[in-house]
């Protein structure tokens, strides 16, 4: 019993990482004994936010998705939440946001976006004068 139990988790596993390897922008969390597959809108010390990929109803739903994903992947600099750079064509997946505590949040594969890093990369900028000697 236990090694099928383990056979199908790998199975699970190995169909997650072709998915993830075909949309390298999805990204793949375990919370609660529960597994989800989406877009991270932000993650950081406290909550993590993701569009949940498996909320989605129909085949239409799922296909704007992936393309709009797709969209924000080569087209952004990937730090900025897919919400944002998208903006109104986003927003017909505000249904599907779950919010979770980051403490127990396992991210398994897949990137993360998250709004402190923009502040943090901001904040590094540094302005350099030159000075000729006379």
């Amino acid at each position: 019993m236990l090694g099928n139990l383990l056979d199908i988790y790998r199975k699970v596993e190995i169909d997650i990482k072709a998915l993830l390897a075909q949309y390298p922008y999805l990204t793949y969390i375990v919370y609660g004994g529960n597994d989800y597959v989406g877009i991270v809108q932000n993650a950081d010390e406290q909550i993590t936010t993701i569009y949940d990929f498996g909320s989605l109803k129909t085949p239409e739903q799922k296909a704007k998705f992936l393309e709009l994903g797709e969209q924000w992947w080569w087209e952004s600099n990937r730090i900025i939440p897919i919400n944002v750079f998208l903006k109104q064509d986003w927003t017909l997946f505000k249904f599907c946001v779950k919010t979770m505590n980051s403490k127990d949040v396992e991210i398994k594969y897949g990137p993360q976006t998250s709004l402190k890093e923009i502040a943090a990369k901001r904040s590094k900028r540094r302005s350099i004068t030159l000075v000729r000697k006379v």
